[in-house]
């Protein structure tokens, strides 16, 4: 369980820093740069929680929320 969730964590920061590198036109401002951490720590988030979900769904958990 924790080598998935540092293998999730170690993709959300590669693909941040990838749509950083996309975003670095002139016309970047500060909101644009803080929506792509929102959306990019959010979307990390969504990622851990479904496999949390589906990792207790196949141990045949009674409680499968994250």
């Amino acid at each position: 369980m924790k080598n998935l969730v540092l293998i999730v964590v170690i993709v959300a920061a590669v693909l941040f820093g990838a749509s950083m590198f996309m975003k670095s036109d002139d016309n970047t401002t500060a909101e644009d740069i803080g929506e792509t951490i929102d959306n990019t720590v959010t979307d990390s988030g969504n990622a851990i929680e479904d496999k949390c979900e589906k990792l207790k769904e196949n141990a045949g958990a009674e409680d499968t929320d994250c």
